[in-house]
């Protein structure tokens, strides 16, 4: 209990003037950008100083996993849970809902006294009950669906013909019309928040929709890469809305600089899933992308900075996750959450010390994505059943091994998963095996959208059209910085 509380102290409190007030918590999450899609992590062309500069001031969990699409790792963070016992095992048909009554790192954080905010993606529930407000935010700022624009069976709806240019977006139950590009427009809005509330404790969530296809960006960033990519349009858009990320991720400490909060301020930066563009140009030498179960599919950056308190360019390589940020931010506000019997633990105690006790312990991924019934081909074919698909596109992750499917890999001497052990080690295939069958018979009747109806309205759309019909869209306000 003193060490905890020396970490506490350690992190919470960067000095006297600051020790009544908890650190505020600033955290961004991009959508489809990979390991590899980052200047300092060794991609030849892609330009990225101001994340490159986060990078160096930042302590960094170079082994860092999500699911390998993203709803799952979206609910995994709200939750702390693995994202199958709380009901999301696909990104649309339903599948895509957190299940009601989880808490979430939102409520958490409220009941701990900070203002919650998200500015761009929820893709964890359309319905009323299952938006962001409802689950622990008080300021909420999104577009719907699973991207800008998009559409699918079920519930899942954003505004009609929604674009990342101008978007639409709901502000606190009403739309409106905004002016820029996407990603300019949720960091703007999330700065304003940022600004009027910066007297207390805060969580800001910035969840970019980009680099998300369709891979637009603004001209100037898409001509930055056209000639590396040999005139790819996609490949030009998705890199240039990486480099529109990076500087807005450059006004973002600017203005925590300016406004005097930088060194109360925790920043994190990390990408939801392997890469979904990037990893046919450069993948950190490993196997899979986005969807995948390989070691590309999951492991993604992940840096925290603290000015004073966490140590610029310090590598922790201990095995970490996305369950683990739900427990990390309950012990920056100094709540406890045992009751919650979370999948997850705090990386506090590796922040403070690397040698820190950290027992090894078997993380498990799935593809998910399997049919749905009554479902269209072409988002699953097969059964839909899910325990038809428990043993294919799955993995089980250890410091040392990566089980997937009936492959092992000697994760540690082998990152690029180039020879398959399994025939050497059958007793490690057999005992991995046997915990995810463990894990599947816990997860699986906590997949409570699985016969979820698809004959439903769509009411984030529903919503928007009636507003235009009654009263209209107003333009957008955006906070003078």
């Amino acid at each position: 209990m003193k060490i905890k509380r020396l970490i506490l102290c350690s992190l919470a409190f960067v000095c006297a003037a600051q020790a009544e007030k908890k650190p505020n918590i600033l955290f961004i999450l991009t959508d489809d950008q990979g390991y590899g899609d980052l200047a300092c992590h060794g991609q030849p062309f892609l330009k990225t100083p101001n994340l490159d500069k986060l990078y160096a001031e930042s302590t960094r969990f170079t082994n860092y996993h999500v699911s390998p699409t993203c709803a799952p790792t979206r609910a995994a963070l709200m939750s702390g849970r693995n994202p199958f016992e709380v009901g999301v095992t696909h990104t649309i048909l339903e599948r895509e809902r957190m299940a009601l009554g989880v808490p979430t790192v939102a409520d958490m954080l409220q009941k701990a006294g900070y203002a919650t905010g998200i500015f761009g993606k929820w893709h964890l529930g359309e319905e009323d009950d299952y938006q962001p407000e409802n689950r622990g935010f008080d300021e909420v700022f999104i577009h719907g669906a699973g991207g800008i624009g998009q559409n699918f069976m079920g519930s899942q709806g954003d505004v009609p013909g929604n674009d990342y240019f101008d978007p639409t977006i709901k502000h606190n139950g009403v739309f409106e019309k905004t002016s820029g590009f996407c990603t300019d427009v949720f960091v703007r809005e999330a700065l304003g928040w940022i600004h009027e509330e910066r007297e207390k404790p805060f969580f800001a969530y910035i969840a970019l929709n980009a680099p998300h296809g369709p891979f637009k960006a603004p001209e100037k960033y898409k001509a930055m890469y056209r000639d590396d990519v040999k005139g790819d349009e996609d490949a030009a858009g998705f890199f240039g809305m990486i480099t529109n990320i990076d500087d807005n991720v450059g006004l973002i400490v600017e203005k925590l600089e300016e406004w005097g909060i930088e060194d109360n301020t925790l920043l994190i930066f990390m990408t939801d899933n392997g890469s979904s563009k990037g990893a046919k140009f450069y993948n950190a030498g490993m196997k899979g992308a986005k969807v995948s179960v390989h070691e590309g599919g999951s492991r993604v950056p992940f840096f925290m900075r603290l000015p004073g308190t966490t140590e610029a360019g310090r590598d922790i390589d201990k095995l970490a996750r996305h369950i683990d940020v739900f427990p990390t931010f309950a012990d920056i506000a100094e709540q406890d959450i045992s009751a919650l019997k979370l999948d997850g633990r705090s990386l506090l105690p590796l922040v403070e010390d690397t040698d820190a006790d950290w027992p090894d312990r078997n993380l498990f991924f799935h593809r998910g994505r399997w049919a749905k019934k009554g479902g269209p081909d072409k988002y699953g074919k097969g059964d839909p059943d899910p325990d038809a698909s428990k043993d294919k596109g799955f993995a089980v992750r250890t410091d040392r091994w990566r089980l997937v499917d009936n492959e092992l890999y000697e994760i540690r001497n082998d990152p690029g998963q180039k020879k398959d052990v399994s025939k050497q080690h059958p007793e490690v295939v057999q005992e991995l095996q046997k915990s995810f069958d463990e894990f599947w018979e816990k997860a699986r009747p906590l997949m409570v959208n699985e016969d979820a109806s698809l004959d439903v309205e769509k009411p984030f759309e529903k919503a928007y059209l009636q507003q235009k019909e009654s009263t209209g869209i107003p333009d957008w306000s955006p906070s003078e910085l």
